[in-house]
């Protein structure tokens, strides 16, 4: 946080807010709009306010804005390119929520952070729950495994989401998105057909997250809507409930794609603890109707 940094919107004296690192993250712009959308105050704050990776940036943020809880959607996203860049990886995806958790635990704050389907080699027959041991295959997916571990470590109370593959009407940089957009102009779509996931719909994601945190769940949860689907199958399920040709869908091996991190071949999630989200179709109509590509993509 900049030394002279004051929060824009300061919410009155007896209004304690949600704060949320990571503002301008898909995850971090869906948590505001939904807690606004919710009623709940927010204060957002994006990486030139709040550096996560210090703790005296984060001590005063915390000092200055007195949450009632945070939120931690801030984080290394570039999987691939984790293999060349670990060092920065580790430090955005494990010390800075470490940072952030030892500062809420010393308050007493709830804390919320996220992690990855990644965190698993794929060597599992069907679904991973959150009792299943990790083992991850890449970069990121050690770094998403160090952040569990450590926060975990010195914030016992704190809530870690696993979630999977998430994509949104509000965030044009998703794999529904391209698929939709190649669906619309007629293009080929390579998608790998030897993998399986479990596809998240945004607002599903943070509604639920959202939930957890305030009826005070603690630990890990695995957060994704109910089904499983190759990445070929998501695109082909999306192009259809948005009326068009599955044709231009070009199934591949993985390994076609020349990837620098490896992927499990299967990262499916489900919930042990008695969660279930809406359906992976139900999720895909919605974000459909929230994009107008019924409307729009013709």
């Amino acid at each position: 946080m900049r030394p002279d940094f004051v929060p824009e919107h300061v919410p009155e004296e007896n209004i304690r807010p949600l704060l949320i690192a990571g503002a301008n993250g898909t995850l971090g712009r869906a948590f505001g709009r939904i807690c606004h959308t919710r009623g709940l105050v927010t204060v957002a704050l994006g990486r030139d306010e709040l550096d996560i990776i210090s703790p005296v940036s984060v001590e005063k943020a915390l000092d200055t804005i007195r949450p009632w809880a945070v939120v931690n959607a801030a984080g290394y996203v570039r999987v691939d390119e984790a293999e060349s860049d670990a060092g920065q990886c580790f430090s955005e995806n494990a010390t800075g929520p470490s940072v952030l958790a030892t500062a809420c635990a010393a308050r007493g704050l709830p804390f919320l952070t996220f992690s990855s389907d990644l965190v698993f080699d794929g060597q599992q027959e069907g679904p991973y729950t959150e009792s299943s041991k990790p083992n991850p295959l890449n970069v990121y997916g050690r770094s998403k495994l160090a952040a569990e571990q450590r926060v975990l470590a010195v914030h016992p109370q704190a809530l870690v989401v696993r979630t999977s593959a998430f994509f949104s009407g509000w965030d044009a940089f998703n794999f529904v998105h391209f698929a939709l957009e190649a669906a619309r102009d007629k293009q080929r779509f390579e998608a790998a057909d030897d993998v399986r996931i479990s596809p998240t719909y945004v607002p599903d994601l943070v509604n639920t997250s959202l939930d957890l945190l305030l009826d005070e769940a603690s630990g890990i949860w695995h957060v994704t809507n109910d089904g499983a689907c190759t990445w070929a199958e998501l695109a082909r399920m999306a192009a259809e409930r948005a009326g068009f040709s599955t044709d231009f869908v070009v199934p591949r091996p993985m390994a076609a794609f020349g990837l620098s991190a490896t992927r499990p071949l299967q990262s499916m999630l489900r919930s042990e603890k008695g969660m279930v989200l809406p359906s992976l179709e139900d999720a895909l109509s919605r974000c459909i109707r929230e994009i107008g590509h019924h409307r729009v993509l013709v």
